[in-house]
């Protein structure tokens, strides 16, 4: 099996392919039941990445099932998800299957405590619905019942989710896409892995500069005359996963964490807003630890002050 490594998923925009996806306790003979699989469909594998965290492992390849262009499939759909699904459970792993045209782009949001990237996604023209509300707090319940979108309060009296409801709500909702809009705690490699590359963040600061908690604080503290704010995948590595846009403004001399606050926040809805169009348009491609950009040039412009 792999080492430790960071997680980032194949690239995004394989629309041709068949995704598959093996999450589960790391273990022997994963791999190898499950490409001989696809062999004996006569798939072909035309990408794949493997990685390990904290005991659980993944597993996330594309395959050339003969689905696009008209042909003729080289496999039986239901067969082929069945055998997979079947060696999923003999393996105790969870296993996911993705033919093109079955990618459902719904979006999840999630959410802590603070409004304004809830309401920028609620109000935006979005090329997918946002289908439910997660919080691990139920303060913003009452602006995601405002828009209409079901929401779910998934924390503990701490604030501590429970992930293993989280997964089953972005099953119930078929979400593909799972948007962070302030939200508060760091995602398991169980979320991670099951989404990767479809997971998006946004992050106060120009990253890769004053990762982690506090980071307007950690910009005041270190002076800087130009700070910002960060849209990136997701991956197990704390706020280091593949950028999509950045927005930054001009500190003023003797700038507070306030001041900071008051500039940035509506720069991280915008932030976000621009990496969901981007990530829905099929404008990014995520492949070994980078993303590429195309199409609106917008999607990774920085703002002025």
């Amino acid at each position: 099996m792999p080492s430790e490594q960071q997680s980032t998923g194949v690239a995004t925009d394989d629309s041709d392919y068949t995704e598959v996806t093996v999450v589960g306790a790391d273990r022997t003979g994963i791999v190898a039941a499950v490409t001989g699989l696809l062999f004996e469909h006569g798939a072909n594998i035309e990408d794949i990445e493997q990685t390990v965290r904290d005991g659980v492992f993944r597993m996330t390849l594309l395959a050339d099932c003969g689905f696009e262009d008209g042909e003729t499939p080289v496999t039986d759909r239901e067969a082929f998800r069945d055998d997979l699904h079947a060696a999923g459970e003999d393996l105790d792993v969870d296993v996911t299957v993705r033919f093109p045209g079955e990618r459902d782009e719904g979006i999840a949001v999630l959410v802590t405590r603070e409004d304004h990237c809830l309401r920028a996604l609620l109000d935006a023209d979005l090329d997918a619905p946002v289908r439910v509300v997660v919080g691990n707090h139920d303060d913003l319940q009452s602006v995601a019942e405002e828009y209409g979108v079901p929401f779910y309060d998934i924390g503990d009296d701490s604030g501590t989710p429970d992930e293993e409801r989280l997964l089953d709500l972005l099953d119930e909702y078929d979400v593909d896409l799972v948007l962070l809009a302030r939200y508060m705690r760091i995602l398991s490699p169980d979320v991670v892995f099951r989404y990767a590359g479809r997971i998006v963040n946004v992050h106060p600061s120009l990253l890769p500069a004053f990762p982690g908690a506090q980071a307007y604080r950690q910009a005041v503290e270190a002076g800087v005359r130009v700070a910002g704010v960060t849209a990136h995948y997701v991956t197990t590595d704390l706020d280091q996963g593949p950028i999509l846009t950045q927005r930054a403004f001009t500190v003023p001399p003797n700038a507070t964490v306030e001041d900071l606050k008051q500039r940035g926040q509506p720069l991280e809805a915008e932030a976000l807003v621009a990496a969901a169009r981007a990530h829905l348009a099929g404008d990014t491609t995520v492949r070994r630890g980078a993303v590429d950009v195309d199409g609106d040039h917008e999607y990774g412009a920085l703002a002025g002050d």
